[in-house]
């Protein structure tokens, strides 16, 4: 069902995910359709074709269709927030030290001031909630990012009650949910976010790249996409769709990952997916002696090993590649606030041994 290297344990679906074979073939239909007749696929009909999978991959994570756009990966939608926002010099924006890099970039480019919110990795929903809500001054505060699924350390936020936090200081809050869509259940609508952004070719199976932008209806007429179209017109969700001659096939071919996902059972694979990685902790875990394994705070399908010793960004990437290489396992490890983590993730291609081989390498590994 799928396309990995049969050699390499492959413990890392989070990062990009891992298209199934049923999806890369519909994919490589529509590829082949938009090359035997490249004008009749761009100039008849696609907006509607757009239109039908956005409204599925919408109703998928509980948002409205009509406050939704299709977007290459959360770091553009992401993107066309800021855009929107027009920050600059004398702005501020509320992050977490749990946040995506990228996202951080991005902050920074715009000339904005990044006040970032410290949180432990053993952090209570209180004391999160608290920390954000501290930070935000509403006379600077321009936007608060949290994740909903942090990256780097697996962690499930409490993006709702943040959302109700920060409701009576009028600052509006976009939650970056790059890994939440398929991976947990999700209503969007229902987190009370003025901006979400999330990947449909993480745990949803779709084809890369195709994530998903959901506005709330008082910010709609005001999106400013990246870039200016065709599209510009029609507005909001059009305008952000609409950007040129792209390739829209892995947006046509996300709702056949749908189908493929509700084909295992949706809930069925949620259950196997966080009992898979919560065994994957345990035996890496013990392995390193670890007593005390950080609770990701929900059923998620990701979980941390923090590893003994420190090091910065290129030290866990030549671990990461040292693992991959010697232990012919993929994993994510990451630097955070110093520290080295090793992410774990699990899906239904995975088994029980391929931990268990990891387990038994890293320690000699980590000499």
């Amino acid at each position: 069902m799928f396309s990995l290297d049969p050699g390499q344990a492959y413990l890392n679906h989070g990062t990009v995910g891992v298209t199934p074979v049923p999806v890369q073939r519909a994919h490589q239909r529509l590829r082949d359709e938009v090359e035997a007749n490249p004008q009749r696929f761009f100039t008849r009909g696609l907006h509607d074709r757009v239109a039908h999978a956005r409204r599925h991959l919408a109703a998928f994570v509980g948002a409205d269709p009509d406050g939704s756009a299709l977007v290459p990966n959360t770091t553009f939608g992401i993107a066309t927030v800021l855009r929107t926002l027009g920050l600059g010099t004398g702005d501020e924006v509320v992050t977490t030290d749990h946040g995506y890099g990228s996202v951080d970039y991005a902050v920074d480019a715009t000339g904005a001031h990044r006040r970032v919110v410290p949180l432990g990795l053993t952090a209570g929903d209180d004391e999160i909630v608290a920390g954000i809500r501290a930070a935000v001054e509403p006379s600077r505060t321009r936007l608060v990012i949290v994740d909903l699924i942090t990256s780097s350390t697996a962690r499930l936020l409490p993006a709702a009650r943040i959302a109700q936090a920060l409701r009576e200081t009028g600052v509006p809050l976009l939650v970056d949910g790059a890994h939440a869509p398929g991976s947990l259940a999700l209503d969007v609508d229902a987190l009370g976010a003025d901006f979400f952004v999330g990947n449909l070719h993480k745990w949803a199976f779709a084809p890369r790249s195709t994530g998903l932008l959901v506005v709330a209806p008082g910010w709609r007429t005001r999106i400013r996409p990246v870039v200016v179209s065709w599209g510009q017109p029609d507005g909001f969700p059009g305008s952000v769709e609409e950007a040129g001659t792209l390739d829209y096939t892995a947006w046509l071919a996300a709702p056949t990952g749908l189908f493929t996902l509700r084909s295992l059972g949706v809930e069925r694979v949620r259950v196997h997916n966080a009992a898979l990685v919560r065994y994957g902790q345990q035996v890496v875990g013990d392995a390193l002696g670890i007593s005390e394994l950080p609770d990701p705070g929900g059923p998620l399908p990701m979980r941390l090993a923090p590893l003994p010793g420190f090091g910065d960004v290129a030290a866990a990437v030549h671990l990461r590649e040292r693992i991959a290489d010697e232990l012919r396992c993929v994993v994510a490890v990451s630097s955070w606030n110093g520290r080295l983590l090793l992410r774990l993730a699990a899906q239904v291609y995975n088994r029980p041994e391929e931990y268990d081989r990891l387990a038994e390498g890293l320690p000699h590994l980590l000499r």
